[in-house]
């Protein structure tokens, strides 16, 4: 390979230029480039990172022998659906967004009726610190031919078994747990530090589940929530619909969708260092404007 293209140029494809390094042909186009507000910014971080800025998502892919789409889990589908009649006859387009099997399968069909190869990527782990190694579970018909080119790049891709979706299915499900935690902690952590009890409460947990470092993991999940919960909240809609197509209730997720945005709404900023700062002065900061 030798032109890749991001589409989506957020905290993945920065995390992820930055592990490979310098190296040439790389691109990439965000929707960021398009507003007045956020365009000479966004140029400015890709052209930090040495990737070159793109116009649009047709110039981008224009020569891509490999798209790499890190854009917003509801912009997924959109995405595909833009840049796919702009592929050249079998570039690969690895969907590495947090989507539901059934977003995976329909931006699947897009990008294989323009003639590209489409790969389910699930991301399963944050980008940071591991960069371009964060572990990612590939799957799909092209999915043996790419994790090989990818491993060369270098990333970390492991191939499940299955069709497109079998990789999101363990990415979105495995998240009912891990976001849901997240917003459980919130609202215990917030009512407890409201009710002036957070030591007892936590203290409680500790004895409960000892393997766990509650008040650090507390602090830890307010920071995640304050510098991603749009985007989390974003991932967890696809969880709900990836359990809806289950046929299964999706109380649980539709749920943290509410606190990751409810805490992203705030506005506030996160701590520097969260576990430092521990969770009674984040809950602290947090009560008013939620109260609010």
């Amino acid at each position: 390979m030798q032109d890749i293209t991001f589409i989506g140029f957020g905290e993945a494809g920065g995390a992820i230029v930055s592990g490979w390094g310098a190296r040439d042909g790389i691109a990439a186009y965000d929707l960021k480039t398009d507003a007045p507000d956020t365009a000479a910014a966004m140029r400015d971080r890709m052209t930090a990172h040495g990737v070159t800025p793109c116009d649009s998502a047709a110039q981008a892919v224009a020569r891509a022998d490999m798209v790499l789409c890190t854009v917003t889990a509801d912009q997924a589908v959109t995405a595909a659906r833009t840049a796919a009649p702009h592929l050249r006859p079998g570039t690969i387009w690895c969907d590495l967004n947090s989507c539901a099997p059934s977003s995976k399968r329909e931006a699947a069909a897009i990008v294989e009726g323009a003639g590209g190869r489409y790969v389910d990527v699930a991301v399963m782990a944050p980008v940071h610190p591991k960069l371009n190694m964060v572990p990612l579970l590939v799957s799909g018909p092209h999915a043996g031919e790419v994790a090989p080119l990818l491993a060369a790049l270098p990333m970390a891709p492991r191939v499940v078994e299955g069709p497109v979706g079998a990789a999101s299915s363990i990415k979105m499900i495995r998240s009912v747990m891990v976001k849901g935690l997240e917003a459980l902690t919130a609202e215990c952590t917030l009512a407890a530090v409201a009710a002036g009890v957070e030591d007892e409460v936590l203290g409680s947990l500790m004895k409960s589940h000892p393997g766990t470092d509650w008040p650090g993991q507390a602090a830890y999940n307010f920071e995640r929530a304050l510098v991603h919960g749009a985007r989390r909240a974003a991932e967890m809609e696809e969880v709900a619909k990836t359990l809806r197509d289950l046929g299964l209730p999706d109380d649980m997720a539709r749920a943290t969708v509410l606190w990751e945005r409810r805490i992203a709404a705030t506005g506030l900023p996160a701590p520097e260092d969260a576990r430092a700062t521990g969770p009674r002065a984040i809950a602290e900061t947090l009560l008013p404007a939620l109260r609010g």
